[in-house]
């Protein structure tokens, strides 16, 4: 049973640094029936106001990774993480907020730099969203 992702929930990137971060849900999105917290649908993707920053990038198809790493005669320069990220796939093929999918423990969410953002811990442990 994949459990919804909740404000404070962590999250990860493949090419950021900094381990797993808390998404942030904004308050409109809290349901009748859940937890305290706001539940994330798959239009929770905005970059720094829903995905923090992951430390520094490490994609070389980053221009700001690629620039630095030129300049550095080759040898991968990492820069601080600036995500460009899209909706989430793979949300609840049943549950919906604001008509939209929630964003399950096997949710992804993709950044233009390549990178890609899972769930690492949902936050949530009561509502089956199967």
């Amino acid at each position: 049973m994949p459990k919804c992702l909740i404000h404070g929930g962590k999250i990860q990137c493949t090419m950021g640094d900094g381990g797993a971060k808390p998404i942030t849900v904004l308050p409109m999105n809290m349901a009748t029936k859940s937890t305290s917290q706001p539940i994330a649908n798959i239009m929770d993707f905005k970059p720094l106001l829903n995905i923090p920053s992951f430390g520094k990038c490490m994609s070389i198809m980053n221009p700001v990774v690629a620039a630095a790493t030129a300049k550095n005669l080759g040898v991968l320069q990492p820069m601080p993480c600036i995500p460009m990220t899209t909706p989430w796939t793979g949300g609840s093929v049943k549950a919906k907020l604001k008509f939209m999918p929630i964003v399950t423990k096997n949710s992804m969410c993709t950044c233009v730099w390549g990178g890609q953002i899972s769930v690492q811990d949902p936050g949530q442990t009561d509502i089956d969203v199967s």
